[in-house]
């Protein structure tokens, strides 16, 4: 009887055992998914609208500090000023970036404010597509300015970037699209931009294989911003029928996937993320009611 009592005894010390360090791993603070990015510094491109703005947003939200470059500085100011308002305790900083041109990308790298010299996450999100034509009516300036944004300004702004991410165990965060996944007619070159930035992507997670630099590609489906809008030339309504009988993706479903990767424990890398709203299952087979 002793015996079995003090098994008895044995068994619930042992349960309890286990129960604390059950509560003890999965603790407030892992609970609090975006804990981690707080105090970081966050350099975003392509942050005057859509996905880039919301990503600052989000990050102003956790306690990030904010990098935010575009080619609209009227809209970086007005975007600094409101985060500034609404998240008083973190830092932010805004400068013109047109990704295409690399001088003004190393100068302004160069020329970052001591508290923000050490970069610890990088969200490529600049890029835009124009036009939805053949590829033997694709207007050269229009090749010109999808790869030299696309690709080289992605390129260009890693580069200036990658040396602080070795010293920070830094993220690379490039958006993608499943246009880097499946080719569809009448967008050859935008295809071909975002094919490369996968490629690209996955040979540099090789490349700093020795580091503990980690990267992260998210393709999204159908996102509703002014992405169509660009593509159609500012034609409104043509962009708008792109969405037409089904809900799209929205900037802050895209902008949430960001942070959950980035907030990762430093042995979490998540390769790549590809992302449709309900109703689509590639870039060209869509269910529209």
């Amino acid at each position: 009887m002793q015996r079995m009592l003090w098994k008895g005894i044995q068994r619930r010390f042992i349960n309890k055992i286990r129960c604390d360090t059950v509560i003890k791993h999965y603790s407030t603070d892992t609970f609090s998914l975006y804990s981690r990015l707080r105090n970081k510094n966050v350099f975003i491109t392509g942050a005057t609208s859509g996905i880039g703005q919301a990503c600052a947003y989000n990050y102003a939200h956790a306690g990030a500090n904010l990098i935010i470059s575009g080619r609209r500085t009227e809209r970086l100011e007005a975007i600094s000023n409101d985060i500034k308002s609404k998240y008083p305790s973190i830092k932010v900083i805004y400068t013109e970036l047109d990704v295409r041109n690399k001088s003004q990308i190393d100068k302004a790298v160069s020329a970052l404010p001591k508290d923000f010299k050490n970069v610890d996450i990088l969200v490529n999100n600049a890029g835009l597509v124009i036009g939805l034509d053949k590829l033997v009516d694709t207007k050269v300036e229009d090749i010109d300015t999808m790869i030299d944004t696309n690709v080289k300004g992605l390129v260009y702004v890693t580069q200036a970037i990658l040396p602080t991410l070795k010293r920070t165990q830094g993220h690379i965060v490039n958006i993608g699209s499943i246009a880097g996944e499946n080719a569809y007619p009448n967008g050859s070159i935008y295809c071909a931009s975002k094919h490369a930035v996968r490629a690209i992507t996955q040979s540099l997670r090789c490349e700093l294989i020795d580091t503990d630099v980690r990267i992260t590609e998210i393709n999204p489906g159908m996102v509703e911003t002014e992405f169509s809008v660009v593509r159609f030339r500012g034609d409104e309504a043509k962009a708008k029928d792109v969405y037409r009988g089904i809900e799209p993706l929205k900037a802050q479903d895209i902008a949430e996937l960001v942070l959950f990767s980035t907030s990762r424990p430093k042995h979490v890398e998540i390769a790549t993320m590809t992302v449709f709203p309900h109703g689509q299952a590639s870039a060209t087979l869509t269910h529209r009611k």
